[in-house]
């Protein structure tokens, strides 16, 4: 049986719920239904949300994109209610389409509009910021790092209905007091605030309080992930309950079960532009994880009572790579995670409830992942929190096959990450096939002010978002724009502001859109220069000694150095100490390799940290388990750019001896 943990059950939180439904009688668990509703009163459907993470809109075989990769479960799934083909994530980044998700609010108005949760300073309002550097013509707000408390979630409204309520995968929405626990649910395993799993999919894994089964030493993280789920759906067979279950898959780090890998090696087209192995493995365990939700619900007769969404948080990951290779191709969509164009923002999305929601229908309504909130409440005839906005409409008229009358749909990004296609802050709306971007302040200086820039596609015939037809159709382009002022506006979104520190000898227009270390520019980089203090800049860093301290100056783009150990470490638990104070905050992941194990480095064989910003000196402590001695140490010090100081680290065997220990 699955280990369980103390945390994970609020039976107080229970209690009042149970109170709160007899206070409120038939009305809160007994109710016609909205959609095809019927004479004879019966138990409120439960809902199950299933969030992909990072699953592009051509990685299913939903819109016949895929070849190479095989979802049959989600297909399945597809066949028991509606598909959408224009399903908008609101954001091309994970934590702000999961705040919209359990808001209904737009980006620009919870103001999460970065993946942030996860670091250490708490910013619970966005801001917009006064200064960028010198090659940039806007400044770049800085998001909320956590999901407020006062907003009424729907985990929330759900749990004052009489639903138990449990979030399974991943948050990254924010540590304790802002986890699932203070935000509705009554259970969160793993009870996890990073932006990716612990270390790895394959088990063993590096939750603090959460391991895989004994039994199976290799399992899949999302096959627990299902089985635990599965668990509460059993435990909650007998009343209303919304299971939000949030993948961790198929997010970085790119590892899955070896035979997959090898499987889907062997059916590799060269020609097509969908083949990383690993990537394709790591699609199959989720698609298997849906499948096992969804029989379940049939074994426990509960299928014809349940409401499913399934959507994914944002696009498909092209910057990567993956044994040379991008993870996948979203074509053709222009672009994808973390950019502005359709690959970023348009993914798979179904909604499923029998009897209701017409069997194997398809739906090209725009819909947008603000919008499944107030849809589960129409659904469910519950009422919206008293004094929560909400930016998302119901979709129940699309569901059966009528129009939605929204007048469109946005999406602000206002960051600038060097990623493959690329742009400035900005922000788009959908209305109809017209899409417009604006991007702040990235056009030429028009009596004493910089102007907006702007790119117009028409997506009935160009969805690939070749062609900008701003100049030929300026009358759109002042209609479109004008519904951009009045949505930032309205929402009170912190903007992007003329950077008066920008210079135009510093900027390179013809750098927009580019990776900021591609593939070529990683062959004619420069080689590691000489070990310093014992360490070797392996890729992305400079090392120089200063009298304290180590100064390891980050690039970006996954920057790391190492150290070949002049005595191996033996095999064991071990607990490394390390003594660092940064420039910048971000995630760190420290790696090792083992004698006779090959590849050297593997993120089974890694664990994350998290670095704070400050000048003073931070302890960071983890521990792991080596099967075999240890012959090098990797540090991974931040994702981005910026710079640490490495002033000490030692390695301890669980007894306490010191195996390891380097000071400047």
């Amino acid at each position: 049986m699955p280990v369980r943990h103390s945390f994970v059950f609020l039976r107080s939180a229970f209690l009042f719920a149970l109170l709160g439904w007899l206070a409120l009688g038939s009305l809160a668990v007994f109710s016609s239904t909205s959609l095809g509703s019927d004479e004879t009163p019966r138990r409120k459907p439960n809902v199950v949300v299933i969030l992909a993470d990072d699953l592009g809109w051509s990685d299913t075989t939903l819109y016949g994109m895929t070849e190479f990769y095989r979802t049959p479960q989600i297909a399945k799934l597809a066949d028991r209610g509606m598909t959408f083909t224009r399903a908008y994530s609101s954001s091309p980044l994970c934590s702000p389409t999961r705040a919209s998700l359990l808001t209904g609010q737009s980006v620009a108005r919870h103001g999460i509009t970065a993946p942030q949760c996860h670091l250490g300073e708490v910013r619970l309002e966005a801001a917009e910021t006064e200064t960028a550097g010198k090659n940039q013509k806007s400044t770049t707000p800085q998001s909320a790092t956590r999901l407020k408390t006062e907003h009424v979630t729907l985990a929330e409204t759900l749990k004052a209905a009489g639903y138990a309520t449990g979030h399974f995968g991943k948050w990254h929405l924010g540590r304790e007091p802002y986890s699932p626990l203070e935000h509705g649910f009554d259970v969160d395993i793993p009870h996890w605030h990073g932006p990716g799993p612990a270390g790895s999919y394959v088990a063993p894994w590096r939750f603090p309080d959460f391991d895989h089964d004994p039994d199976i030493p290799d399992q899949h993280l999302e096959d627990r992930m299902a089985i635990e789920a599965v668990e509460f759906m059993r435990e909650h067979a007998d009343e209303p309950f919304f299971l939000n279950y949030w993948m961790f898959s198929v997010h970085a780090p790119f590892d899955a079960k070896a035979d997959l890998i090898e499987a889907y090696r062997k059916r590799v087209d060269p020609k097509d532009t969908q083949r990383c192995p690993t990537y394709a493995a790591m699609i199959e365990s989720m698609d298997d994880a849906v499948g096992t939700l969804v029989d379940e619900l049939d074994r426990l007769g509960l299928s014809e009572n349940t409401i499913i969404v399934f959507a994914s948080d944002n696009g498909g990951n092209m910057y990567n790579e993956v044994e040379g290779e991008r993870p996948t191709s979203n074509r053709p969509l222009r672009g994808g995670k973390a950019t502005m164009y359709e690959g970023g923002v348009r993914g798979p999305a179904i909604v499923v409830w029998p009897g209701k929601v017409p069997l194997r229908s398809k739906s090209d309504q725009i819909i947008q992942t603000i919008d499944y909130y107030p849809t589960l409440l129409d659904l469910l005839d519950l009422q919206a929190p008293a004094n929560q906005v909400m930016d998302g409409i119901s979709i129940v008229p699309a569901l059966e096959g009528r129009p939605l009358s929204r007048q469109a749909v946005f999406t602000y990004f206002p960051h600038a990450p060097g990623v493959p296609e690329w742009m400035p802050p900005a922000v788009s709306v959908h209305q109809g096939d017209w899409k417009l971007i604006r991007i702040f302040h990235g056009g030429e200086v028009v009596d004493g002010q910089r102007s907006h820039r702007w790119k117009l596609f028409n997506l009935a015939n160009d969805v690939g978002e070749e062609k900008n037809v701003a100049d030929q159709f300026p009358e759109k382009l002042a209609e479109l724009d004008g519904l951009i002022e009045d949505h930032l506006r309205e929402t009170g979104a912190k903007l992007p502001r003329e950077n008066p520190d920008f210079d135009p000898s510093k900027y390179d227009p013809s750098r927009e859109g580019i990776q900021a270390m591609s593939k070529s520019a990683k062959s004619n980089a420069a080689k590691p220069g000489p070990p310093v203090a014992g360490w070797r800049s392996a890729r992305n860093v400079s090392l120089a000694l200063e009298k304290d301290a180590l100064v390891v100056n980050c690039t970006g783009h996954d920057p790391h150095f190492e150290r070949k150990l002049a005595k191996v470490i033996p095999a064991g638990s071990v607990e490394v100490t390390m003594k660092i104070s940064s420039g910048v905050s971000g995630d760190g992941q420290l790696f090792w390799a083992q004698q006779g194990v090959a590849p050297k480095y593997r993120y089974d064989r890694s664990v994350p940290f998290t670095v704070a910003e400050g000048d003073s000196v931070q302890e960071i402590t983890v521990s792991f388990d080596a099967s075999s001695p240890i012959t090098h140490l990797r540090l991974d010090p931040l994702t981005d750019a910026g710079t640490v100081r490495l002033h000490s680290i030692s390695v301890q065997s669980k007894g306490g001896k010191t195996l390891f220990q380097w000071r400047p």
